[in-house]
């Protein structure tokens, strides 16, 4: 290897790690932990590209004061302080002149910088190798249930009761439903979600079952990874049979804040046009608008979720028909933690439930 040159397994031997890419790009994702401090922003990077079409010579003048200009404005800004013995990598996206000229910078400074060999396109193609591996070789356990069966929150008593879980809805900050989109939370780009997903796992015991929601290809705006969904669809499963009167009581508590956003209830209904009469959809408004939330969410149960879930889940999960199976009337707090005590007396699953 050589000096002053890191490569992505080594990612942890730094005090920091600087991203020197544009915000643009530094904002659809970028290596966990790391700062941004572009060499480069956003109308410099798009200007010296635009002119290197015409001219590389003159792209690469005008590149370089720039470049120069901002390293200087971070030495004087967040750098002013760093001590002698300060270890930072840098990385662009591919490990070429945006870094190496930061990198070049920095040890002349005489601090021990390292550039990422690779850049950020090797430290993606990192991610991408790791979720195949970790998704082959973690132990799944699908916990299934139609919508409205408070399978996140199951997910999150498990956790609270020390089980190991992979909440693929709060890492793409989405509920997966229709009306699943959170409040005041925007969904992260693809790249980014994967990257979320890469680090949860890779902090994952192999030894241990890994619990995770039934989930179809698409979380609101992304995708999960190929060999995950597909681990999942063969990996065994646990039911909840929770009762009509159960799940919608729990997704009238659950979603009570559409209720303050009558015009995101109205555009999620809207989604809905392809699938239901214009009819449906316009008495669905109407009981959005007079903030009949019970009356509303029954019906969704009814005329969409119910019978989703029933194409879905016999189609796409092959362990759904041999699932244990655990009935409740009951998705309270105390109801959601004594699902969770039972899951985890299921012991292997396929084994039958604790008495």
């Amino acid at each position: 290897m050589r000096k002053g040159v890191a490569t992505v397994a080594q990612l942890s031997g730094f005090d920091e790690i600087i991203d020197a890419r544009s915000p643009a790009e530094f904002a659809e994702d970028r290596i966990p932990g790391a700062i941004n401090l572009p060499v480069l922003d956003n109308e410099q990077r798009i200007a010296v590209g635009t002119l290197y079409k015409q001219s590389p010579f003159e792209a690469r003048r005008l590149g370089g004061a720039l470049v120069a200009e901002n390293i200087a404005r971070h030495l004087q800004g967040h750098l002013q302080d760093k001590p002698k013995k300060w270890r930072p990598l840098v990385y662009c996206w591919r490990g070429g002149q945006r870094s190496g000229s930061f990198t070049t910078w920095l040890r002349m400074v005489g601090w021990d910088a390292h550039q990422l060999e690779g850049g950020y396109k090797a430290f993606r193609h990192h991610v991408i190798s790791e979720i195949e591996h970790y998704a082959s070789a973690l132990r799944w356990r699908v916990v299934c249930g139609p919508t409205g069966s408070a399978k996140t929150r199951v997910l999150e008593a498990l956790a609270r009761a020390g089980a190991q879980t992979l909440d693929l809805e709060e890492l793409a900050a989405h509920k997966g439903s229709v009306l699943g989109a959170l409040p005041g939370r925007p969904q992260p780009a693809q790249k980014h979600f994967e990257t979320r997903l890469w680090a949860r796992m890779a902090a994952l015991d192999l030894a241990r079952p890994v619990h995770v929601e039934a989930e179809s290809r698409k979380i609101g705006a992304v995708f999960v990874p190929e060999p995950l969904i597909l681990a999942m669809r063969r990996a065994p499963c646990i039911a909840i049979e929770a009762s009509r009167g159960a799940r919608l009581e729990f997704l009238v508590r659950d979603y009570a804040y559409l209720g303050d956003d009558i015009a995101r209830l109205r555009a999620n209904i809207d989604r809905l046009a392809q699938l239901q009469s214009r009819r449906t959809i316009e008495h669905w408004h109407a009981l959005a608008e007079a903030r009949a939330l019970p009356e509303l969410f029954g019906e969704l149960i009814d005329l969409h979720y119910d019978p989703l879930y029933r194409r879905s889940q016999h189609g796409n999960y092959a362990g759904f028909g041999d699932a244990p199976r655990l009935e409740t009337d009951d998705l309270s707090p105390a109801g959601i933690d004594a699902l969770a005590r039972r899951i985890l007396a299921l012991g292997s699953v396929g084994d039958p439930p604790s008495a």
